[in-house]
């Protein structure tokens, strides 16, 4: 393969792989190197389905994004492990149907910030803004959140492909409340993971051993645990794919190995 590198951002470390790289890698980006594509065709050699996975998850976030604006009047987005930008942003897709709306991005990897600017055009009646910060450290999401989002009206809080990263469930229910609690009623939460199967089990196995971030996949139990004192939306927990397919959804015919959801706080 040649090599389509693209230019080091100061503090990157590219002899080891970053899920946000990964991740571009798969979706066709740009933003990535050798260890990030090495990486990926590791993976995809234990789950050729990554690829699949990683378009799913755009979708359901843009579905997911259509819904909270359309029909829960949702005008306020906190999007934690937001990733390299691509297409259908969630500022882009909530704004395209309430210029109002207002978005914080949230994630730590260098190549986001740098890409940052990309995430912080808005129309002129809404307002975006990006925090490098990482999940772990909810508290200072949320106040450093209140510079753009009103939390005395809801939000929603967005964690698409971030939550494998929380591999000890305590650790991620607390994460969730965490964010959650300073939320009034009517905030609504959406986690996209993957699951345990043997593929994805072994796909962990090799990132793991590839001195990134750990991760592991969950059982949906689990993942529904973290929706816990909330309203799950129809369809409940399901398969990427299977939340409320529209037409430009894809693989609805595969099982794709991770789930999803969307859920009211009350």
């Amino acid at each position: 393969m040649s090599d389509t590198s693209a230019p080091v951002p100061p503090g990157i470390d590219t002899s080891v792989p970053h899920p946000a790289r990964v991740w571009d890698y798969w979706l066709g980006g740009k933003d990535h190197f050798a260890a990030d594509r090495e990486a990926g065709e590791h993976l995809l050699g234990a789950m050729p389905d990554w690829v699949e996975v990683a378009r799913a998850d755009r979708q359901f976030l843009a579905r997911a994004v259509r819904y909270l604006v359309r029909e829960a009047g949702i005008r306020q987005f906190l999007d934690i492990g937001t990733g390299i930008p691509t297409a259908n942003n969630t500022h882009e897709v909530a704004q395209s149907l309430a210029p109002e709306s207002r978005i914080v991005y949230v994630d730590n990897d260098p190549i986001v910030l740098v890409h940052a600017r990309a995430l912080l055009t808005s129309t002129p009646e809404g307002a975006t803004a990006y925090l490098d910060a990482d999940v772990r450290d909810p508290d200072r999401i949320v106040e450093a959140a209140r510079a753009t989002l009103d939390l005395s009206e809801p939000v929603a809080v967005t964690m698409l492909a971030i939550m494998e990263f929380i591999t000890d469930q305590a650790e991620a229910l607390s994460i969730v409340g965490r964010l959650l609690a300073p939320l009034p009623s009517g905030s609504h939460l959406a986690i996209a993971q993957p699951v345990h199967s043997e593929a994805i089990d072994e796909a962990a196995r090799r990132w793991n051993e590839s001195g990134a971030t750990p991760v592991s996949g969950r059982h949906p139990e689990e993942i529904g645990a973290l929706f816990a004192g909330l309203e799950l939306v129809e369809p409940g927990l399901v398969p990427l794919p299977k939340w409320r397919p529209d037409e430009a959804t894809s693989f609805t015919d595969r099982d794709i190995p991770s789930y999803c959801a969307v859920g009211r706080k009350p």
